[in-house]
């Protein structure tokens, strides 16, 4: 007998995207919409070649991350399936330049989650 039907499965969102050249300078721009369901993990991705300041509600600067580098934040991929640190359903990253210059290279956000065996 399959313990399969009562498993945790793991499941990748589309990949968000957006174009370094259109990254503004003290202006956020969202990356892609809204997460579907709530995130277990998390890529983000800046492949430009400046550093750029991130930020979850689009007002308060959060964090910056360098030129060709990314974060990876494995919020609760351990955690059973509706217990544990998840970053929200409905939320959205955002991105803003730090520079005047205007980056080449794009900005990608994976986001990873997780439903029952059904």
């Amino acid at each position: 007998m399959s313990n399969f039907q009562t498993a945790i499965r793991w499941f990748p969102e589309p990949v968000r995207h957006v174009l370094g050249s259109a990254v503004t300078a003290g202006l956020y721009i969202p990356i892609g919409g809204p997460l579907l369901h709530p995130a277990r993990q998390f890529l983000i991705w800046n492949l430009t070649n400046q550093t750029l300041m991130f930020s979850f509600d689009g007002i308060t600067d959060h964090f910056p991350l360098p030129g060709s580098s990314f974060f990876l934040d494995d919020v609760t991929s351990n955690a059973a399936l509706s217990k544990g640190l998840m970053l929200a359903q409905g939320e959205t990253l955002y991105v803003k330049r730090l520079s005047p210059l205007v980056p080449t290279g794009d900005v990608y956000f994976s986001v990873f989650y997780a439903t029952d065996g059904q």
